[in-house]
């Protein structure tokens, strides 16, 4: 168990001091006695008043992935993030940077910008057609006889952002948390190697989970449940996450090989200069972190049935295929696998309490031809059987949440990283309650 990060207090969110004392008091209670080491008690998944306290405290205060500069290769470029009540734009714009707006017009709240991507000069709402530059200013608007209407006061509303490694995260408070500068300094020496800016996307999938956001992050903080994915576990090797006495007799064939592959790949990271150690503070920083470069088994170069290399062109300057995987999981909403042919990112976008978008976007070498360099299905298919693998058991724990019958379960020693998570999760919250 790891230490909690102190934070200073802080006012309470508009919803907990609007809530009567009573209620409050019953959720305040929820947080305060969570049983170490088990699963949560069912209303963490169910009760739509959590749900609103998660988007306030979590997705309204920290630092969330939104997507990679792949996905805004031109300036005019975008895409439209949703998550709870939010609904952002993040746009490239002419510098080179990216601007992120809410989506919400100044005029009577519509929606400014409807599909999910897209390229766009100004930012025309729908509506009645109040027009915006890529900055936000309102430019134009149609009102008649209107002759003391001051545009400068209508601009679109702004949010944070952060470019790092080519990683795009956005946030929506006023005062976003001040330590994802100093997380962002430990993976970006990771990351910077595969230079996603010279990467394209060659497919994007858009899934909705039956199931609570949490459950979707818990679920992939472990791999207990790793022999439902006969397709990774062709690359992945199933061991992940055990430690020595932990490894079952059926898997300790797998586990001398996972060593031996690992040795092997330090080896090629120390020549080649590859940062591969172990960063693991999930709930010792505010936004939390776990990052290292992991073997793949077989060749050792990709997410394939025999783990060879899924795209013929190399990532940035890596000078070599066989790099297996760099893992990296933040928190609240992300997780990601950097290969030396193509990256994976991940991200989960709540939508209410018991559903969840998760985004998952491949990258490939932004001259990687489809067909010549790459085969679209082969480069797609584990993770795509993997992910719906995951639905299901993401949907089965939902299910499972919302019966009279279900009490929360103990963790397993593999699956600390599902503790930390939650044990995290559990000081934002109360952090925001106080």
């Amino acid at each position: 168990m790891t230490a909690p990060v102190n934070l200073p207090l802080k006012s309470r969110g508009k919803l907990a001091s609007s809530l009567p004392a009573e209620q409050l008091a019953e959720i305040a209670g929820l947080f305060e006695f969570r049983r170490t080491g088990y699963s949560l008690d069912a209303p963490f998944y169910t009760d739509p008043t959590i749900f609103k306290i998660d988007m306030e405290a979590i997705f309204g205060e920290h630092w969330i992935f939104a997507g990679s500069v792949a996905e805004l290769p031109e300036p005019g470029d975008y895409i439209t993030v949703d998550y709870g009540p939010y609904s952002l734009i993040v746009l490239r714009n002419d510098d080179g940077g990216v601007n992120v707006l809410h989506n919400v017009c100044r005029h009577r709240g519509a929606r400014v910008l409807t599909e999910a991507a897209g390229s766009t000069g100004n930012l025309v709402c729908g509506y009645h057609s109040w027009t915006y530059s890529p900055e936000g200013n309102l430019i134009h608007a149609s009102a008649p006889g209107e002759t003391k209407f001051d545009k400068g006061c209508f601009g679109l509303k702004r949010a944070h952002s952060r470019v790092v490694a080519g990683l795009i995260f956005v946030c929506v408070a006023d005062e976003p948390p001040t330590d994802f500068d100093e997380t962002s300094k430990i993976f970006e020496p990771y990351l910077a190697p595969h230079d996603l800016s010279k990467t394209k996307v060659a497919y994007q999938q858009n899934i909705i989970e039956e199931g609570n956001w949490k459950l979707v992050m818990e679920n992939n903080r472990e791999c207990y449940h790793c022999d439902g994915h006969p397709e990774l576990a062709c690359s992945l090797f199933p061991t992940w996450g055990l430690t020595e006495g932990l490894i079952p007799a059926h898997l300790e064939e797998v586990w001398d090989r996972n060593k031996e592959a690992q040795s092997s790949l330090e080896e090629r990271c120390r020549r080649y200069g590859l940062p591969y150690e172990v960063v693991e503070e999930l709930d010792t920083r505010i936004a939390g972190i776990r990052i290292s470069r992991e073997s793949l088994d077989g060749e050792g170069e990709s997410f394939s049935a025999d783990g060879r290399r899924l795209s013929k062109k190399l990532l940035g300057d890596l000078p070599d295929f066989r790099l297996g995987r760099c893992s990296m999981h933040l928190q609240p909403n992300s997780w990601f696998h950097f290969q030396s042919d193509h990256v994976i990112t991940f991200g989960v976008f709540p939508v209410n309490e018991h559903q969840t978008l998760v985004r998952t976007t491949w990258l490939v070498a932004d001259d990687a031809v489809e067909g010549v360099d790459y085969d679209l299905d082969k480069l797609t298919y584990t993770w795509k059987q993997t992910n719906l693998q995951d639905k299901a058991f993401v949907e089965l724990c939902q299910t499972g949440a919302g019966s009279p019958a279900y009490e929360p379960g103990p963790y397993m020693k593999s699956e600390y990283q599902v503790e930390a998570f939650i044990n995290w999760y559990v000081q934002r919250v109360q952090e925001h309650l106080a």
